[in-house]
């Protein structure tokens, strides 16, 4: 599903002038209160990222949402473009140092949530400014977008209802010396990986990359390499002429796409590759759906998450998912 206009231009309308004051008012007895106190109301950047549900809403969106603004981001565990989007709004939740509160809904857990916000898909991000709420996008977004956004929202939040965020204590942590973390023996590994990669030793190579990737799963060199060497080790085999023609001859078969697929990106042919696979996930449910969406994300990452063809396929695919 493609973002919706990012634009804060429809805010106006929702920032009537008494919410307006009565915010203003709340955020400034907020002050004076840690002042009076002598407390500084400072919160931990942990705390900047909050898990929200249906009992706790009014306290931690309606009610914070006076003294600052409330982004929501409604996700489930099964939603893909969420794994994407998430993080990287919890990282600016971080940098942005309580310029807004990032709140968290898993939409599986509060169905009445979703249907308050009448949401139609997810990820969907919705923002609360003083008790008022509106709509940011849906579906992924580009982060120099979703920056945009989030400077007008805090705009927004500054001059029309005086809200200034909230203090966040320094992280302790952040001063203190990083622990020192001894360098995996993976260069031999790694050597050895693509070694039997060249020598056509699919096998070899496949469980030499999972050898790292079991003590570093997150190591980029092995999870490329491991990419490669299982695709490489699937189109050894096969047929060319006759894998095209099966796939000419049945385009319901997702067995049949997923092969041609492999084809593709192993001849240089990485958009028709993808192309086939999103179109496998539009005209298939269930298994199969799921099937051509595993094959299509395993192809994402022999090409890398950075390749703008990948980024073109993960919004073509959140547009038929969603």
């Amino acid at each position: 599903m493609q973002p919706r206009n990012m634009s804060m231009s429809g805010v106006v309308d929702l920032a009537a002038v008494k919410a307006a004051g009565e915010a203003k008012a709340k955020a400034e007895q907020a002050r004076a209160q840690a002042a009076r106190t002598g407390g500084t109301g400072a919160v931990a950047p942990a705390a900047l990222v909050i898990d929200v549900d249906e009992a706790g809403f009014e306290r931690d969106v309606l009610q914070r949402s006076a003294e600052v603004p409330v982004v929501i981001d409604f996700w489930a565990e099964w939603c893909e473009p969420c794994k994407q989007l998430g993080p990287l709004l919890e990282r600016l939740a971080v940098e942005y140092n309580g310029r807004f509160l990032l709140a968290k809904v898993d939409v599986d857990a509060n169905q009445m949530l979703m249907q308050q916000f009448g949401i139609q898909g997810i990820p969907a991000v919705f923002a609360v400014v003083a008790g008022q709420a509106l709509p940011l996008f849906q579906g992924a977004a580009p982060e120099a977008q979703i920056r945009e956004t989030l400077d007008q929202l805090i705009q927004v939040g500054e001059q029309r209802f005086g809200l200034t965020g909230i203090a966040v204590a320094p992280d302790a942590s952040a001063d203190a010396a990083p622990a020192e973390v001894p360098a995996g023996p993976y260069d031999a590994l790694l050597e050895a990986a693509a070694s039997a990669l060249d020598a056509n030793d699919f096998g070899g190579a496949v469980q030499a990359y999972k050898n790292v990737l079991t003590d570093d799963p997150g190591n980029p060199e092995a999870k490329l390499g491991l990419a490669q060497a299982e695709l490489l080790g699937r189109v050894q085999s096969m047929d060319p002429q006759a894998v095209r023609k099966d796939a000419a001859e049945n385009p319901g078969d997702v067995n049949a796409q997923i092969a041609a697929a492999d084809l593709d990106l192993v001849g240089g042919h990485v958009e028709d590759a993808f192309g086939r696979l999103v179109e496998a996930v539009r005209r298939t449910a269930g298994d199969e759906r799921n099937t051509a969406r595993l094959r299509l994300l395993e192809l994402f990452e022999v090409i890398g998450p950075e390749d703008p063809r990948v980024t073109s396929a993960r919004t073509a695919l959140a547009r038929v998912l969603f």
